[in-house]
């Protein structure tokens, strides 16, 4: 998290664009840039919980806003926008469409990153509102500049989806995963369900709250849900999923276990492991190495992955068992009693 990523770097190669402005930083900056950039006034919108929590050591909290969208008090005064391309484009796009509905006509506009998420697609994103030509590649980055000419229109209820699942609702946002559908990981560890659920039950990295929502639909009276994630689209629907099945569960901002407390019967995830275009196993490491400590004695870890990630000796280490209990060509369910 501390050393700059090199899209921060290109942005550092244009210091001095920015020592006199008001720069608001947004998308899917990853690193420290924000504490370190030498501007006027640096303020940060993230979607991201965990990324917001390690900023908040360096700056101040109001400088710093956490949430789906951002807000006119966050936005106001700035005049210079640099916005991390993510690797979603719809959420770009969402993203992007929020902020350029608040930031005032003529500032600046700063767009960079990785060309293999596809950053040269701003371009042709925002041309009506924003025209961006290239100013720099490097570190197989791209950055794009251009002024605002035309605010956009921003209306939330524009960008909810949903489709059904058998009888259940499940509500969906831009960059939310399995926005289109049910994923094959999930489909696959929901396949693994024979019997009802009961309990206390944590979906962790809970996505669109697909798991908990069908589970529960199918579930004794009673269960109770907790559905954890640091990405706010994410939690934002999955509050909307448990709302439209008639369903109740506490919806947690966590990076994994960090805002969970007390002993649950069974812990369920499909937990990611890229970060953009890089693996990155570290929140499912945690998933598994700390779901000890938040199991009741002869609780249920059950967990979907990729066939080739690392996890069965790890599960070995943790709780001294495992068992596969359904696999294909691509995934595999585990499951770990303590």
């Amino acid at each position: 998290m501390y050393a700059l990523k090199p899209a921060s770097k290109v942005i550092l190669r244009h210091q001095d664009m920015f020592l006199n402005k008001q720069v608001l930083i947004a998308g899917n900056v990853q690193d420290l840039l924000p504490a370190w950039l030498n501007a006027r006034s640096v303020r940060v919108h993230t979607a991201w919980f965990h990324y917001q929590q390690t900023l908040v050591r360096v700056m101040s909290e109001p400088e710093v806003q956490f949430g789906l969208v951002a807000d006119t008090t966050l936005v106001s005064k700035c005049e210079t926008l640099i916005y991390f391309w993510p690797k979603n484009k719809s959420e770009a796009l969402f993203q992007l469409t929020n902020l350029l509905s608040l930031l005032p006509l003529g500032c600046d506009v700063f767009v960079v990153g990785d060309n293999r998420c596809g950053v040269r697609r701003a371009e042709s994103m925002l041309e009506l509102w924003c025209p961006l030509s290239k100013i720099d590649g490097a570190r197989r980055c791209g950055l794009y500049y251009g002024k605002l000419v035309q605010q956009t229109r921003f209306d939330l209820g524009d960008y909810w989806q949903s489709y059904l699942l058998d009888d259940v609702v499940i509500k969906t946002l831009p960059g939310v995963f399995g926005r289109n559908g049910l994923d094959k990981g999930s489909q696959l560890l929901l396949s693994t369900f024979k019997q009802p659920i009961q309990g206390n039950v944590a979906d962790i990295g809970c996505g669109s709250g697909v798991l908990s929502a069908v589970l529960a639909k199918k579930g004794i009276a009673g269960v109770r849900l907790t559905l954890s994630d640091v990405h706010a689209p994410s939690l934002a629907a999955s509050i909307a999923t448990l709302r439209s099945n008639g369903l109740q569960g506490d919806v947690l901002a966590s990076d994994v276990y960090s805002a969970i407390s007390g002993y649950f019967d069974m812990i369920i995830s499909n937990s990611p492991f890229h970060n953009d275009v890089q693996i990155n196993l570290k929140s499912a490491v945690t998933l598994i190495r700390g779901a000890r400590d938040h199991l009741r004695l002869g609780g249920e870890l059950r967990i979907v992955a990729n066939s080739f990630l690392p996890y069965p000796n790890l599960l070995d280490e943790v709780f001294g068992n495992h068992q596969v209990l359904a696999k294909n060509g691509r995934f595999k369910v585990y499951q770990a009693f303590y």
